[in-house]
């Protein structure tokens, strides 16, 4: 139950900042994880990303100071908007009518209540896993700069996958693969920059390179190990959403620092062989 505690801790920072700056470092803090590993959790427990979340708790709110009889510019300014212009845009989309027609009596409006997490216990489809201990090793490939947004990056990731699939990168890397080895997708999340690092690539023998590749890290660690197979991406979402639903919750275990791994066992999208690796740790 620590777990979703501080996961409540969390998300009573964040609606009690509404009307100020939000910093995810601080929530993912409050959370004990990372801001990656907070901003994971959220969009696969809550079913909708934090940054939206925000983005509609802000605006529920605004309508009710606007229906207060607050001015428009002034409630735009309070929920972080630079203009009564964007705000009006953003307030029409959510709501369906601008903030002035909103002032008026009658008008219908939608209101977001905000979020709280509880545990709940289904046991209803089995799940796969393993935990293992495994020394440090290094991928070698392509790798993409991230903005630290879970919204913004599950957007661009797949389009770095085709890009590199089109450019010819992805089938070279899996034309050197060892036998019995896998294509790496490795996310290197560390809040100590002001970025995060995404990389595609393989496991080379010790001294060996790629012209125009680089290589990453990755430290040695315990490993939640989750196997899957099916067609991409639906079943690795689905694969990382119960891990942080239904296994992370009643496990003895939580996210700890480290990167985040997929491993691809097979060439084909539409049955796709793989495992998601989750670093972790012993509650405590």
């Amino acid at each position: 139950m620590q777990w979703i505690e501080r996961l409540n801790e969390a998300l009573n920072y964040v609606e009690e900042h509404l009307d100020g700056e939000i910093s995810y470092e601080k929530a993912a803090r409050l959370a004990n994880c990372s801001t990656y590993h907070f901003q994971r959790m959220f969009t696969y427990i809550a079913g909708v990303p934090l940054g939206e979340y925000i983005r509609r708790r802000k605006l529920t709110k605004a309508a009710l100071a606007l229906q207060q009889g607050e001015k428009v510019l002034d409630v735009s300014l309070r929920y972080g908007y630079d203009s009564p212009t964007s705000f009006t845009r953003a307030f029409q989309t959510l709501h369906g009518v601008n903030p002035s027609e909103a002032k008026k009596e009658g008008a219908s409006l939608r209101a977001f209540p905000r979020i709280s997490f509880s545990l709940t216990i289904k046991g209803d489809q089995e799940m796969e896993y393993r935990i293992e201990r495994k020394d440090a090793f290094r991928v070698t490939g392509v790798s993409l700069k991230l903005v630290k947004d879970m919204e913004e990056n599950m957007k661009t990731i797949p389009q770095f996958w085709g890009e590199k699939t089109m450019d010819g990168t992805i089938p070279k890397l899996c034309s050197l693969l060892k036998p019995g080895h896998g294509l790496f997708g490795l996310c290197t999340n560390t809040d100590e920059k002001d970025y995060w690092l995404y990389t595609i690539g393989i496991e080379l023998d010790e001294g060996a390179t790629l012209e125009g590749m680089e290589t990453q890290e990755v430290d040695a660690a315990l490993w939640a190990i989750f196997p899957g197979r099916g067609k991409m991406p639906q079943v690795i979402q689905d694969v990382e959403r119960r891990i942080m639903t239904d296994w992370l919750p009643t496990s003895g275990y939580e996210l700890a620092k480290g990167v985040d791994v997929e491993l691809y066992l097979s060439e084909d999208p539409s049955d796709q062989a793989f495992e998601v690796w989750m670093p972790i740790r012993k509650q405590g």
